[in-house]
């Protein structure tokens, strides 16, 4: 007998590609997605799977599984999705052997995103069919399916989740892993080689392939109606059926499991039976721009956001007018994100702050650079844009006038997109400074490994890339090295670097300090010693207040012994807690 877990949505997806005989694996972090991987990598036994340099890596890998003849998927967020695009739109060409999968996890409400893209618009223009579970249970069972289809129609397959399904949990049925044979890989050169004339005649053969899914789609299971009260019809996918069934329980629904292509002829007939017609979609227009194209009537955009997640009670509100008497939720203070405390990107932005340098951002947690009272973090564009922002503003304003800027980046973030930012500042005879800010890990999004780690994602050690070496290979004549919580030496190399007319690049190599999980010894503050003065206040550390008379007091349950507000304090007024002396 089969047994029944709880689990979340991106535990479930693992789950489901471990039973569906995935053998291969490849992903970059990225919330809402990391997670797919690190419950994946539980399953090392009867498949492979590792970290990427990032997401075009990892589908390029995925795509050389599948030609050889295996199952295999990338994994990546929404944003992950336009970094993978250039092998995605060429493989949507090429077809599969083994089946392809790539999973993205789109971000409505933009909990942890710099935007808010649907990934059904990218899918639609790549021409790739698109699944679209609604539930853990569903999360589970619909990547079976979409390997499946990927064999049976030769397509790659995005599978499109998003923050609410991936961390949510239900109730998820376990089965056997199915062991597939592996296919056998024949040279196939007009298939698999994408030069011009073999790309004309594969344009040919996807498009009758989606003809050919789009009539399939009609039938398939995962596509459903439900029907009921006839007075109000719902088209939907994903976690918003979960709300149209909360706030309109009694109304009939087609609830779409695969969203591309659409099945025409199913919503069709499903829209002559009912009075009126609603679509309920999160983000884009999706479904809704296709069904009136085929002179359908359906209300959606003009009564719905295309911002943001949806809710039970907004679709109450727009479709039965309902006046909801529901009471304001507390107003609690405002917590805004902030460097942790112990954070060594502190220090550092201390400096740039007490400097007056402006910083061109990047992602990470050090994109919290840009918060107050550290307030230097100037632009955040995506991965790797920092160093490539710098080089253009340089280009624009001229050497002198980069010379209060630099270019911030994480190491992981580096090895992402970062270093190829480095190599065109030094083919194009650049000036600046790019400080790369290594703190061992991946850290925003749970402290993930990475290729300068020395560790894969299955646990094995390996070898570590060595940044600074790599920047020397590049050319970058000045590379130097230093610890990040001591800021005399940090202001000392920001000041020399700045000066010179060439690119250089500053590392400041610590720890991120939640990756060492032992009790640290902290600090206390001596209020009769204490001048008032403000300066340990200046770097933000959330483990520090001011007290009513205007002395300092440190929360030692918060303290993490990083030593930069004594490093500051010019009166004693701050002094090391040894182990022993509370």
């Amino acid at each position: 007998m089969s047994e029944k877990v709880i689990m979340l949505g991106n535990e479930a997806i693992a789950r489901g590609a471990y039973e569906a005989g995935v053998k291969v694996s490849a992903a970059y972090p990225g919330t809402p997605s990391t997670e797919i991987s690190e419950n994946l990598v539980k399953y090392k036994d009867s498949l492979y799977c590792e970290w990427s340099p990032n997401e075009k890596v990892a589908t390029e890998v995925a795509i050389g599984a599948s030609v050889s003849g295996v199952r295999a998927m990338s994994c990546m967020k929404h944003v992950g999705f336009n970094v993978a695009a250039d092998p995605t739109y060429t493989v949507s060409y090429m077809g599969v052997n083994g089946g392809l999968v790539i999973v993205v996890a789109d971000d409505p409400g933009l909990y942890s995103s710099q935007n808010e893209q649907d990934t059904r618009m990218v899918a639609r223009a790549a021409q790739l069919p698109v699944i679209e579970p609604s539930d853990s249970a569903e999360a589970k069972e619909f990547i079976k399916i979409a390997f499946d289809l990927s064999e049976q129609f030769d397509r790659p397959f995005v599978y499109r989740t998003t923050t609410r399904l991936a961390h949510s949990q239900g109730l998820v049925e376990l089965n056997e892993r199915k062991e597939i044979e592996d296919k056998p890989y024949e040279k196939n050169i007009r298939k698999n080689v994408m030069m011009p004339g073999n790309a004309k005649l594969r344009h040919v053969e996807i498009e009758k392939r989606n003809q050919e899914l789009a009539e399939a789609a009609n039938t398939l299971p995962i596509n459903r109606v439900e029907m009921n009260d006839t007075k109000i019809g719902v088209i939907t996918s994903g976690i918003p059926y979960q709300y149209v069934k909360e706030a309109l329980p009694e109304a009939s629904v087609l609830k779409l499991g695969l969203v591309n292509p659409l099945p025409r002829k199913l919503i069709e007939d499903f829209a002559s039976k009912v009075d009126t017609l609603y679509v309920i979609e999160e983000l884009d227009p999706v479904i809704e721009t296709q069904v009136k194209s085929w002179g359908i009537k359906a209300i959606g955009k003009e009564i719905f956001t295309v911002q943001g997640e949806y809710s039970a009670n907004m679709i109450r509100q727009a479709i039965l007018k309902e006046e909801l008497d529901i009471s304001k939720p507390a107003e609690a203070p405002g917590r805004p994100p902030i460097l942790c405390p112990g954070c060594p990107h502190r220090g550092v932005y201390y400096v740039l702050n007490k400097l007056k340098i402006h910083a061109a951002g990047d992602i990470g947690c050090y994109t919290l650079g840009a918060v107050a009272p550290l307030s230097v973090v100037d632009t955040t564009i995506c991965m790797g844009a920092s160093i490539s922002s710098l080089h253009g503003m340089e280009k624009a304003k001229g050497k002198e006038y980069i010379k209060n800027w630099v270019a911030v980046i994480g190491d992981s973030t580096f090895l992402h997109t970062g270093v190829n930012s480095l190599m065109n500042m030094m083919y194009n005879k650049a000036t600046g400074t790019v400080i790369i800010l290594d703190n061992s890990t991946t850290g925003m999004t749970g402290h993930q490994d990475h290729a300068a780690t020395g560790k894969t994602l299955q646990g094995d050690p390996t070898y570590a890339i060595d940044i600074p070496a790599l920047c020397r290979a590049i050319g970058v004549k000045n590379v130097v090295e230093v610890n990040a919580r001591d800021i005399q030496a940090v202001e000392k190399v920001v000041k020399e670097e700045i000066a010179k007319d060439e690119v250089s690049v500053i590392i400041t190599k610590t720890p991120c300090v939640l990756l060492d999980k032992s009790k640290k010894p902290s600090y206390q503050t001596h209020t009769d010693k204490c001048k008032k003065c403000g300066m340990c206040m200046k770097p933000g550390c959330p483990a520090m207040t001011k007290n009513a008379d205007g002395t300092i007091s440190i929360d030692d349950t918060m303290c993490t012994g990083c030593g930069l507000c004594a490093s500051l304090c010019k009166f004693d007024a701050i002094e090391l807690v040894k182990e022993g002396d509370r």
